[in-house]
């Protein structure tokens, strides 16, 4: 079974859709393995998204996560990273389908309600990253 890592960001959480976020991704067919509330500091942040965090738009990305808490888990199911980042929808909400998470919740780009890892590599190492060593 593939693994990977979905993170509800605080704009789902401040909108009441963790239980509409998490029932689609049961009756998807996907297992939530772990699943916990955590807030994140602005050190994790800057780990998570080294790649953007040189971006003139990152003081609004680490203002927008630490806003609230998050909802971090491990999902997993056969071919669970693409099926997820289908059911997310696209990043962009102007490019998010209506039956997506984003297409169906998300307001701006910007709060667009959901993370998921893109690869195997990306998901083992965002796992360990929010969840620790799993034996």
């Amino acid at each position: 079974m593939q693994q990977t890592y979905i993170m509800l960001k605080p704009d789902a959480v401040r909108r009441g859709l963790i239980g509409e976020i998490l029932s689609r991704i049961e009756k998807k067919g996907f297992i939530i393995k772990q699943i916990k509330m955590m807030s994140l500091t602005s050190d994790i942040l800057e780990v998570h998204y080294a790649h953007i965090v040189d971006k003139p738009f990152y003081p609004g990305v680490l203002a927008g996560m630490t806003s609230g808490p998050v909802v971090a888990m491990i999902v997993e199911g056969p071919d669970v990273i693409a099926g997820m980042r289908r059911l997310m929808g696209a990043t962009k909400v102007e490019d998010a389908i209506p039956g997506t998470i984003r297409g169906d919740f998300a307001t701006t780009s910007s709060e667009n309600l959901i993370h998921g890892s893109d690869s195997e590599e990306t998901a083992a190492i965002e796992i360990e990253r929010f969840f620790g060593k799993l034996v």
